[in-house]
């Protein structure tokens, strides 16, 4: 975990901005010592982001399948994925 102080940011933000890039980790930012904000490189919030939009899908999916919805093979979605492929 990465943590530093606001005042870090003001007064050296390209470091901050380089650190984030580098670690593509988020860096929590401090205010009076106590946590105020978080600060992430945009290519690693952006894949975050992602992820947890595959994430909900997977969720939702696996929800419906619990519920009843109907399915299909894993060799039966094969082949309709190469199908797909060969029409296109």
């Amino acid at each position: 975990m990465i943590i530093k102080a606001s005042a870090a940011l003001r007064n050296d933000y390209a470091s901050i901005s380089k650190l984030a890039k580098e670690t593509k980790e988020p860096i929590y930012i401090t205010k009076n010592g106590e946590g105020d904000l978080v600060l992430m490189n945009i290519n690693a919030f952006e894949k975050r982001e992602q992820m947890l939009e595959l994430r909900a899908k997977v969720l939702q999916a696996e929800q419906e399948r619990m519920d009843g919805a109907v399915t299909v093979s894993v060799s039966e979605a094969r082949k309709r994925l190469r199908e797909r492929v060969n029409d296109a």
